[in-house]
């Protein structure tokens, strides 16, 4: 997120809102799109799926489970393959952070590549899906109140949001462990109970534990009983939330431990919106790319600097 600009940032948030509300494009037929999902995946993956299909692209199946990597093919040569078959844009989600930066910076690849999530790094089209779905609720960022409770250290999520929510003009606070409240986070916001998050908050982002990310020992310790009474979102505390105050949570969600069940799709959450704004969000992302492609190099180059780390 830090390579956009505010601008543009508002500039894709305007083209996914203008798909939302029924804009056409076939910036994609006859062109063919991969996606690179080396960590499990629903809601961005399938979003992508639909996206590509909605600009009349073509997609590439891919299972890292059965492909070349599994036989020690590298990514760079995965997706160079794929670039070399005829695919004009390629989706990636790694386990490694930054993976992208060997792509982009020591190859020449003419392939356009999105991060659908590099390890505990960044998640841009989630971030931006967010902030379409905050934006159509209040009209502006500037002065809001933003919460994020959960599991900050390891979320991609939690890093590109309170980046760029920060730079928009928000104030950030956050809410969970103490432990994963690093000083990244310190830097943009305080720390808080999650009572008077919820009580001051204008929106409460809910974030999962990343258990596959934890260590054995933080599992062991880990009760999902005890965690839910003391940061997790009940109907007790959303009944403390301002009236016109939004829930949102990137999902997968874990009910009965971030969120309670009654919660999920209570009248204040915006979780299935957010998911909805995504296919939109997605597909503002692949026409940016394939626009350039169309505009000539230059822009190409400058489109694929912008979006697509």
């Amino acid at each position: 997120m830090s390579q956009l600009s505010n601008q543009e940032v508002y500039d894709l948030m305007e083209s996914a809102m203008e798909f939302k509300t029924g804009k056409k494009s076939n910036i994609g037929q006859g062109k063919f799109a991969i996606n690179l999902f080396f960590e499990n995946s629903t809601r961005t993956k399938s979003s992508f799926q639909v996206a590509e299909m909605k600009l009349g692209m073509n997609e590439i199946e891919f299972e890292a489970s059965t492909s070349s990597t599994t036989k020690g093919e590298s990514l760079y040569d995965t997706v160079k393959t794929e670039e070399s078959i005829g695919a004009s844009v390629a989706v990636i989600r790694h386990s490694q952070d930054k993976y992208y930066e060997d792509l982009v910076n020591n190859h020449d690849l003419k392939i356009h590549i999105i991060n659908g999530g590099d390890g505990t790094g960044q998640h841009p089209s989630q971030s931006l899906l967010d902030l379409m779905t905050i934006y159509e609720h209040f009209g502006t960022f500037a002065g809001l109140k933003v919460g994020i409770i959960g599991d900050l250290s390891h979320s991609r999520v939690a890093h590109s949001n309170a980046e760029i929510l920060t730079r928009l003009g928000a104030d950030m606070y956050f809410g969970g462990l103490d432990s994963w409240y690093t000083p990244e986070f310190a830097q943009m916001g305080p720390h808080m109970d999650v009572d008077d998050l919820c009580k001051e908050m204008d929106v409460v982002m809910l974030l999962r534990v990343q258990h596959e990310r934890l260590s054995a020992e933080e599992n062991r310790n880990f009760s999902k009983e005890a965690y839910f009474e003391k940061y997790g979102l009940n109907m007790d505390r959303v009944n403390m939330m301002k009236d016109d105050a939004m829930i949102m949570h990137p999902a997968p969600v874990n009910r009965g431990a971030e969120i309670a069940d009654d919660v999920v799709e209570c009248d204040k959450s915006y979780i299935f919106r957010q998911m909805n704004n995504g296919v939109y969000v997605r597909m503002a992302m692949i026409d940016a790319v394939l626009e350039g492609d169309n505009a000539g190099n230059e822009v190409t180059d400058k489109k694929r600097q912008v979006i697509l780390r």
